[in-house]
């Protein structure tokens, strides 16, 4: 796959910083080794987990917002690598597989004037290509048997994360989506803000849930059909965290009975937690601890075929910070499914 870059034992040696009498996160996971056999190698691979990165930010800019999102991959790894590994990790259960990479795609982009017509649909063309690749890579993941677990770039690669794992397993599946918006924008060109409604209507993506979902930003045409598709379903940050209308336990037991029934997939936008530098930042949302029950509580499920992390921006001085809550959430979906 051109795009793809895999993450090598060299990789990881040059990231790990060793230290006597402890062993890293990182020393124990498995790494790709050949490029021209890694679907070989992912069936054949005694994991359960495949680590990837998405390492792109045009979906964003396609959507006219911005970010660093094409940074947070690695900022995660150099983290996620050096945690310990104790009894409450299971790094021997993961291979860290690489990242899809567009530089070309990115200095292409700066070139546009998204504010044109013309030059917004060139760069939405290229969220198509990408839209390619993702599917096929979380594809050969899942058909292998593996959890993928996916991080960084817009949440445009929802798209793929669920029409890839829908053609895996030769069925629609669900979707679980801890967001403060719904994506769930018109079929105008491929962007971050429609990668579920492009799922939805080509087939791939059956029930939705929206959870936490920012009354404010709400467009009432968009709020006009989730009302009347049984098939979505959602509930509000502000139902939950302003108006105590509905508790957070009661809250997710929700969105299980709305999309868990049956094969889904997790996703989470960091544009949903408080102070969180993202696509679109809020001063008011989720907390770190909810966030991380969410996911301990939809991890556990056995019907969950992929978690995917998006929207984080990273910035040299949010780098470390990031790396560090995203290497959290990661060990928490880990640690509670690794059983199932």
């Amino acid at each position: 796959m051109k795009n793809l870059v895999l993450f090598t034992e060299t990789d990881r040696n040059n990231l790990i910083s060793k230290r006597d009498k402890e062993t890293k996160f990182g020393e124990l996971v498995k790494c790709a080794t050949n490029y021209t056999s890694f679907n070989a190698e992912i069936l054949n691979t005694d994991v359960k987990y495949v680590l990837i990165g998405i390492s792109e930010t045009i979906g964003i800019q396609s959507n006219l917002g911005f970010s660093k999102a094409y940074k947070t991959f690695n900022a995660t790894l150099k983290v996620l690598l050096n945690t310990q590994n104790n009894q409450f990790s299971h790094p021997e259960k993961v291979l860290v597989l690489g990242q899809l990479v567009y530089p070309e795609f990115q200095d292409d982009v700066k070139e546009l004037n998204l504010n044109s017509a013309t030059d917004l649909k060139k760069a939405r063309r290229l969220v198509e290509i990408i839209d390619k690749d993702v599917s096929n890579l979380i594809y050969d993941i899942v058909k292998a048997g593996k959890t993928p677990i996916i991080i960084g770039g817009g949440h445009n690669n929802a798209y793929g994360n669920l029409k890839g794992t829908a053609l895996a397993l030769n069925q629609p599946i669900n979707a679980i989506n801890f967001d403060a918006h719904t994506d769930f924008r018109p079929l105008e060109g491929r962007h971050s803000g429609n990668g579920f409604s492009y799922a939805k209507h080509e087939g791939f993506l059956n029930n939705y849930f929206m959870f936490g979902l920012h009354e404010n930003y709400l467009q009432q045409n968009v709020l006009e059909i989730l009302n009347k598709d049984k098939s979505l379903g959602y509930n509000t940050y502000e139902a939950l965290g302003v108006r105590n209308e509905i508790s957070f336990d009661k809250a997710l037991y929700q969105a299980e009975k709305h999309s868990a029934k049956s094969r889904f997939g997790l996703e989470l936008d960091c544009d949903a937690i408080i102070n969180i530098t993202s696509s679109a930042q809020t001063p008011s949302g989720f907390s770190v601890v909810q966030t991380r029950q969410f996911i301990n509580h939809f991890a556990k499920h056995k019907n969950i075929s992929y978690f995917h992390i998006c929207e984080a921006s990273c910035s040299k001085k949010s780098e470390k910070q990031l790396g560090k809550l995203l290497s959290y959430f990661i060990l928490d979906f880990i640690n509670a499914n690794h059983n199932l």
